[in-house]
């Protein structure tokens, strides 16, 4: 529960025109925000020392006999850099109060002589019926600085906008905040705030407006500040619900139990089941691809060819990895005791010429395949499984990249190299923490873990290209195809390593062997 501050605000104001009490707003900024974002789960610069909390922008949302202030809070910094931050505003009456779960509740007020409350106006159900009738009726609100943009999509299809619709909050612990309407919608405003529109609202959108691809929540609406002469920021997105079973993440766990509980049995089984689910996920990736392959697209989507500015971006960004976890490696290599991750940390540290050779092959080497927006973070975490079939989820990008960076465009290949990443992470886990596989020989049991990892490889590989079939522009050759899947395989493997360094040291091994098998491949390239 957060603590209300023991201050509290007064004004002679009514609320609809508190944007003119400056003293309130200092105040607000002042003594009220710094407490009150610190304890929100969404804000990400608890650890960092902060200098001063203001209101930027203040916009106004008519609420049911009210209005709703969409803040936009600059967070400054000890080192000088800013962050910005989503803060809806609304006053409610102290009887009304008891309906407000306490973390909304921000600070007890006295506003035109009336005993209230100031609240994070997600919480309050006046502002969650305005933003669905808002985006339902595509209706654009006019601000003192730019506009408020609604847009609907064609996931409120067929819903009939006038009529009443429940609506809720959902408390999570995530770094954005959303709310569910009559079961059937999921709307998601984002805390964090980026002077450019957001990734994954730009991908739901295309991939709904101008695909057939089925297979993500479809776009309902978004909400947009746009403003002369300052980029779009994206405030929140509405999608479809879906109904899902789990992440494939932990379904894939639930059939490596299966997998672990025969292989300590002396057994090498995989169920048919798990090829065929691996299949589907490979043709809906494969057909997620082809969504986004739009040669004729506007310049947010359409296809591009390997630029040299591209080769450049992939070469320095895979360099700078190499040569950072390559010293990381050997300042904490002889803490490394398990004799199976010093081998492979010893192979790693023994090839990084060669490495270096085969990254900078991508400055040179012809590439006629194509690049196009992709998912950017894709892993069997960002799957749902169905009863039946797969959603795909989360289209932010990369969480450490920056936003445009996230918009730069890859070659497809970059997610696969992702998801194949997450069946080598599940499999190595699985099999590495098992305590009935811990008892068995090291070598056996990464033989088992190898064997299983290729298997799922060379299905997924294949119905993923048999989907595109050949020749597709996006992939010119085989060739092509096998240098593009290992540079990005590298590039994943050497960023997971850092992670697992720092954090979770039992853990080194995977990243490692995933290094290891591009090392062997390479140096098959050579032969």
């Amino acid at each position: 529960m957060n603590e209300i501050t023991s201050a509290h605000l007064s004004s002679q104001q009514a609320w609809e025109h508190i944007k003119s009490d400056k003293a309130l707003f200092n105040q607000f900024e002042a003594e009220i925000l710094p407490p009150y974002i610190n304890s929100c789960r969404w804000f990400a610069g608890k650890a960092r020392t902060q200098e001063r909390f203001s209101i930027k922008t203040a916009m106004e949302i008519p609420i049911k006999d009210s209005i709703a202030l969409l803040c936009i809070v600059e967070v400054l910094y000890s080192d000088g850099e800013t962050e910005s931050y989503l803060l809806p505003l609304s006053f409610i009456e102290a009887t009304l109060s008891k309906e407000i779960i306490s973390t909304g509740i921000i600070t007890l007020a006295y506003i035109n002589n009336k005993r209230g409350f100031v609240i994070d106006a997600l919480y309050d159900e006046r502002f969650q019926q305005a933003l669905f009738y808002q985006i339902a009726h595509a209706e654009p609100l006019q601000q003192t600085v730019g506009k408020l943009d609604f847009v609907r999509g064609k996931g409120l299809a067929g819903e009939d906008i006038n009529a009443p619709i429940a609506s809720k909050a959902l408390t999570l612990a995530s770094s954005n905040s959303a709310m569910v309407f009559g079961e059937k919608y999921f709307m998601k405003l984002y805390r964090k705030l980026f002077r450019e529109t957001n990734p994954e609202v730009e991908m739901i959108e295309f991939l709904t407006e101008f695909s057939d691809f089925a297979f993500i929540p479809a776009f309902a609406g978004s909400i947009t500040w746009k403003s002369d002469g300052l980029e779009d920021i994206t405030l929140g997105m509405m999608q479809r619900m879906v109904d899902n079973q789990a992440d494939s993440w932990e379904m894939t766990g639930g059939q490596l139990d299966d997998f672990v509980e025969a292989f300590v049995e002396k057994t090498f089984s995989i169920k048919e089941q798990v090829f065929e689910q691996v299949e589907l996920l490979a043709q809906r990736t494969a057909e997620m691809h082809l969504a986004l392959y739009a040669p004729n697209a506007d310049k947010m989507f359409a296809t591009e060819v390997f630029t040299e500015d591209y080769r450049r971006f992939i070469h320095t960004r895979l360099c700078h990895l190499l040569d950072k976890r390559y010293n990381l490696l050997i300042e904490k290599y002889t803490s490394i005791t398990d004799p199976v991750t010093r081998k492979l940390a010893w192979d790693f540290m023994e090839a990084k010429e060669l490495i270096d050779e085969f990254a900078d092959q991508i400055l040179t080497k012809d590439l006629e395949s194509l690049r196009i927006r992709i998912h950017g973070d894709y892993h069997l975490g960002q799957v749902l499984a169905t009863s039946n079939d797969y959603i795909i989820i989360d289209f932010e990008g990369e969480p450490e990249s920056s936003i445009t960076d996230r918009k730069i465009k890859h070659s497809p290949l970059k997610d696969v190299a992702g998801m194949i990443r997450s069946y080598h992470y599940a499999i190595s886990a699985k099999m590495f923490n098992d305590p009935d596989a811990a008892k068995l020989d090291t070598t056996r049991v990464q033989l088992a873990a190898d064997r299983w990892y290729k298997l799922i490889l060379q299905t997924f590989m294949e119905k993923y290209l048999d989907t595109f079939g050949k020749p597709h522009p996006l992939f010119k050759n085989n060739n092509e195809i096998n240098f593009l899947m290992l540079i990005y395989l590298l590039e994943k493997a050497v960023y997971e390593l850092g992670y697992e360094i720092s954090y979770r040291p039992d853990w080194v091994k995977i990243p490692l062997k995933g290094i290891v098998n591009v090392i062997r491949e390479i140096e098959k390239l050579k032969m």
